[in-house]
Formats: C-alpha cells, sequence, structure tokens
C-alpha cells in the first residue's frame, strides 16, 4: 500500500464529493470483511454496548464508541497482528459501534414498560434490537451518496472524521500522528482528573437571578471543545441560539407567567414558582423542543426528497448490471435488498408473536423509521452522535404513534406496551442509522467500501422516564400537544429566515451547557484563522493540525469515558476528588470553568505553533 502522510485538506471540504480523491484510492483493493475485522468488530461491540447501556440508564447519556474502536482495531491489527490495513480497520470501528447505538435504543425506550410495573421478557428485546437496528442500517443505503458525497463539505460528521484521522495517523505514523495521540493524551487525562477523581465538576453552572433564577451553564468536556473545532464556528452559534432561546427566554418568561398560579400547570406536577430552571426545562421545554426537531426533519426531508428520489432511480437503475462499471467506493448493497428487508420487517412486527403490533403499527413503524433515519444520518453530521438528539425523534414518532392507537381504541396497558414497543423499534432504527451515517462517511474519507459496512453492523433511567410519560400522556389524552405545536412553529421560522432548523432545534430540546462548550471550540478555530489569514497555505495547515489535535481530544474523551463507567459499572468508586480537603475546591463553578479555559488556551497555543517543517 502506497504511504501517505495523512489525510488531504479536500477531506473536510473545498472540493466536490465526486471530485474527493480518498486516501485509498477506488482502483486499490485491499481486504476489508475478514474473520479478524468481524470477530473484533462483535467483541468490541458487546463491550461498548455493555458500557453504554449502563452509563445510559444511569444519566440518560451514551457515549459513541467510534473512536475508541477506531483506536484498539488500529493498534491491534498493527501492532499485534502485524497487519496494517486501515479498511480493515474500519470495518472493525464500524462493527464495533453498533452496540453503543443499538444499547441507545433500547435503554432509552423499552424500561418504560418496567417503570409501568408491566413485564418485559429477553425475547421482546432481542427481537425489537434485530428489527430496528435492520431497518437503520437499510434506510440509510438510498441516502448514502446525498449524505456522504452531495453533502460533501456541508455536513462534517465531526466523530466521522474523527474517526478517519484516527484510522489514517495511526496506518502512517509521522507528525499528524504525534498530534493525535497528544490530544488523546491530554483528553484522556483531563476526563479522569474531571469525570473519574471528580476533582472539578463536569457542569459548572451559575442562576440568573434577575431573570427568574434561570440557568446559564457549560459542559467542560474536552471532546466538546475537539467537536466545536471541527464543526467550526458557524454550527456552534446556532445550536447556541437554540439554547438562549430555551434558556434565557422560555424558562424565564413560563416562570414569570407562571410565578403567581395557585394550581399546578399540566404537565408539571408542581406549582410553577416551586419549580428550578432544570424543572421546567424538564417539564415544558423538551416537548417545545421535540415539536421543533420534528418540523426540521419534516422539512429537512422535503429538502431532501429529490436527491433520495435521484438516488433510488439510480440504484433501480442497476438492476441486474452486477455492479458492473461502478467503482469499489460506490458501492452499496442491493436495492432489493432494502425494499425486500423493509417488507420482512413490516410481517414480522405484525406476526410475531414478541411484540405483535398489527397491521397499523407495523405500517408506522416503517414510516417513521425511515423518516427519521434520515433526520438521524443527517444531525450527526453537525454534531456527532454523542449528541445526536435520539430522544427528541423518539418522542415525535411516539407522539403520533400513541396518537393512531388512540383513536383506534387501544388506550389500555396492552395499548401502552404495543405502543413503546413500536416506539423502541423506531428509537433503535434512528440511533442506529445515525451510527451507520457517521461510518459511512469516515468509509468515503478512507475509501473503503461502503457495501462492506453496511453488512457487517441505582438506574433512574431518564430518558425512558419521559417516553413512558409521552406514550401515557397521549393515550390519556393528556399531553402537552400545545408545546409540541410551540416548537413546530420555532422550527417553520427558522426555515422562513434562512436559519438551519434541525441545528437550532437541537440547541433548543438539549441542555445550554453542551452549546457552550461547543461554542469555545468554534471560538478557537476562528482565532486561528484569524491569526494566519494573510497566508491561506499556513492557515489550512494549522486549522487541518488543530482537527487532528481535536480528534484526539474528542477520542481521549471518548476512550476515559469508557474506562470511567466500566469503575461505576464495578461499583468502584474513584472520585478522590470528593473528599473533604477538595470539596471547596471541586465543588465550586469557577475552579472547572478556569481549567476548561487553561485547556481551551493550551488547544489554541498548540494548533498557533507553526512547526519547523512547515
Amino acid at each position: 500500500m502506497e504511504e501517505k502522510k495523512g489525510l488531504s485538506h479536500s477531506a473536510y471540504g473545498g472540493v466536490k464529493g465526486d471530485d474527493y480523491m480518498p486516501y485509498i484510492p477506488a482502483s486499490q483493493a485491499l481486504p476489508e470483511i475478514t474473520a479478524a475485522s468481524i470477530i473484533l468488530g462483535a467483541l468490541f461491540a458487546i463491550l461498548f454496548g455493555a458500557a453504554n447501556t449502563y452509563l445510559g440508564l444511569k444519566v440518560g447519556l451514551t457515549i459513541s464508541a467510534s473512536i475508541p474502536t477506531a483506536i484498539l482495531a488500529t493498534g491491534i491489527l498493527k501492532g499485534i497482528l502485524r497487519r496494517n490495513n486501515i479498511l480493515e480497520a474500519n470495518v472493525i470501528q464500524s462493527v464495533g459501534s453498533v452496540g453503543e447505538s443499538i444499547a441507545g435504543g433500547l435503554i432509552f425506550t423499552l424500561p418504560a414498560v418496567i417503570i409501568w410495573g408491566l413485564s418485559l421478557d429477553i425475547t421482546t428485546i432481542t427481537v425489537v434490537a434485530l428489527l430496528g437496528s435492520l431497518l437503520g442500517v437499510l434506510f440509510i443505503v438510498p441516502l448514502r451518496r446525498f449524505l456522504t458525497i452531495e453533502e460533501h463539505g456541508s455536513l462534517v460528521y465531526p466523530e466521522g472524521m474523527a474517526a478517519a484521522e484516527v484510522l489514517v495517523t495511526g496506518s502512517t505514523g509521522g507528525t499528524g500522528f504525534r498530534t493525535v495521540i497528544t490530544g488523546l493524551t491530554v483528553g484522556g487525562i483531563y476526563k479522569i482528573f474531571s469525570g473519574g477523581f471528580k476533582f472539578w465538576m463536569e457542569e459548572p453552572e451559575w442562576t440568573i437571578r434577575p431573570m427568574q433564577n434561570t440557568i446559564f451553564g457549560i459542559d467542560v468536556l474536552a471532546s466538546l471543545l475537539g467537536v466545536g473545532y471541527i464543526v467550526g464556528i458557524e454550527a456552534a452559534l446556532y445550536m447556541m441560539a437554540g439554547s438562549v432561546v430555551a434558556w434565557l427566554g422560555l424558562i424565564p418568561l413560563i416562570k414569570y407567567i407562571g410565578g403567581g398560579l395557585t394550581e399546578p400547570l399540566f404537565p408539571a406536577a408542581g406549582l410553577i414558582r416551586d419549580l428550578g430552571a432544570w424543572d421546567i426545562w424538564s417539564a415544558y421545554i423538551r416537548y417545545v423542543g421535540a415539536g421543533a426537531v420534528a418540523a426540521g426533519g419534516f422539512i429537512g426531508l422535503a429538502k431532501s426528497l429529490p436527491a433520495i428520489i435521484s438516488s433510488f432511480r439510480s440504484a433501480i437503475g442497476g438492476f441486474g448490471t452486477g455492479g458492473g462499471g461502478i467503482k469499489r467506493t460506490e458501492k452499496d448493497i442491493p436495492m432489493t435488498w432494502v425494499i425486500v428487508g423493509a417488507a420482512l420487517v413490516f410481517f414480522l412486527a405484525w406476526f410475531l408473536p414478541a411484540i405483535n403490533l398489527g397491521a397499523a403499527g407495523s405500517i408506522l413503524v416503517v414510516v417513521f423509521s425511515f423518516f427519521f433515519a434520515v433526520v438521524s444520518a443527517r444531525l450527526v453530521g453537525i454534531v456527532g452522535v454523542s449528541n445526536n438528539p435520539v430522544s427528541g425523534m423518539t418522542i415525535a414518532s411516539l407522539l403520533i404513534i400513541a396518537s393512531v392507537f388512540r383513536l383506534m381504541g387501544e388506550v389500555s396497558n396492552a395499548g401502552m406496551m404495543t405502543t413503546i414497543i413500536a416506539g423502541a423499534i423506531v428509537c433503535v432504527a434512528i440511533s442506529t442509522a445515525g451510527s451507520a451515517g457517521q461510518n459511512l462517511k469516515t468509509t468515503f474519507i478512507v475509501g473503503g467500501t461502503p457495501r462492506s459496512i453496511q453488512i457487517g453492523s441505582d438506574i433512574p433511567a431518564p430518558q425512558a422516564t419521559l417516553m413512558s410519560m409521552v406514550v401515557k400522556g397521549v393515550l390519556t389524552a393528556q399531553l402537552p400537544w400545545t408545546l409540541v405545536i410551540i416548537g413546530a412553529v420555532f422550527g417553520i421560522m427558522c426555515e422562513l429566515a434562512g436559519v438551519p432548523v434541525l441545528t437550532f432545534a437541537l440547541g433548543l430540546y438539549l441542555p445550554i451547557h453542551l452549546s457552550g462548550g461547543i461554542v469555545i471550540g468554534g471560538i478557537i478555530r476562528v482565532l486561528i484563522e484569524k491569526k494566519y489569514r494573510k497566508d491561506e497555505n499556513l492557515a489550512k495547515q494549522q486549522v487541518e493540525k488543530g482537527v487532528l489535535l481535536s480528534s484526539g481530544l474528542v477520542a481521549g474523551d471518548a476512550l476515559m469515558g469508557i474506562v470511567v463507567a466500566a469503575f461505576a459499572g464495578l461499583g468502584i468508586d474513584i472520585a478522590f476528588g470528593r473528599a473533604a480537603a477538595f470539596s471547596a475546591i471541586t465543588g465550586h463553578p469557577i475552579t472547572a470553568t478556569v481549567i476548561f479555559l487553561l485547556l481551551s488556551f493550551w488547544v489554541y497555543s498548540y494548533t498557533a505553533k507553526v512547526s519547523k517543517s512547515q
């Protein structure tokens, strides 16, 4: 294999997707689906799936497994098996990341059944996982070209690009590899001290008393700093705009207007004057955000429909040709597989005793899985898998599915069970589609074959509690539709104003803390670009250096996050920072903010320094 230094500048845009030359050219064929890649990928899927199951049930969030798996895959192939094959490593990381996506889809929905006091067996869980993941992968096939090639440079896919950088630099070594390893080391050390030892908090926040005690905060995570640098300031600011509307606009407004009420205002259980900012966000704003995400999804689907239809036509036009004349890097699984697979899921969901959704439920599952597969795969192109609002899209699906079942008279426990199972399949499909979209971007950049990736792939359960509330609220006619519609109106407003709807909706739905961390990373990139604006080539080199470093930060945070989760799962408390001697320091938000700013300054300094080789 021809040795290269690293990815070209055009990997991040500047050229049309059709003109981009992947790291491994289409004319060069390397083994991809091998015994080693499938076995190692499956083992990593189990490992990271288990870790994320615990983490998701505990705090309602999961960690992307693609980057840690890419690091481990490259290390094992090159260091132990003595074969330096980047495409084989790409299959390992793609298969390995599926475990995390399936786990996320299951844990955010099915525990709602247990919350209701109903029974849930392993057969139902297995069938939901299989059907949902199958739909998620299949429905990405007709979208792959549009999302990864036609949108090249527009959709960044931060974790997909970080994984590509890890694979390439791990394969070639050199200065790029050292930069990634530097970022990985710093990101890992930072994570173990913050998330593991708890020497400082990861979510500092301040109460703004003049604004009805609302909150402004920032997640001081190395991964968010890296994501912000990779996606750039524009996407970061659009996301922050949504968060500002929610936390500095809607929350104070609700508190101001509802503060004098003497009875609870549905759906909150307590008086508004007694609710904190987090309570208002959970009770009211998340419904608004879900409505905005749904509106953004419909708008995005409508705008991308011509490209989707074109992809279908192109694929159908290739029936019976045996793939002749198609470049290796353009080969997908046959479109017949997509159609037959979707039909198979429909009939299995209808007739299998483990779920038995009926005709209406099965149709809704297939339709919403396709719709939100489009949305999910596009959203991860903006903010990555870890920040993909899977729960928001699932809520939007459940709202309509539950409404249909209510119209059909299914309002009993059996109706709630059927609804949540249908929502769980859609949720797994959404999560898997996001992961698959990210992996297919990595595959496009490194020059892999899409078909290989498509073939290969005290616990409060906060997200499941929300899902149970949504389903029960609809079936009992007690859902705040007004809030959902208001969110949809925000989405329409953004489209009319020329603002990226899904990016804004993402900020509206998620805590402001996430947006804050991402914006800091975007600001650092702007400063680097301004520092070298007089020398375009040097500016590109320094930005690329920053992307490599940021990829390492994301990888280090994710990898050490898995380690921290493993300790927590074993019941081992390593939080030395909680000791009385440190409590005055660790419990203060200023401490965390200062340390994060120091990390940001280090990233700027490291990136701004021009190496002698340049």
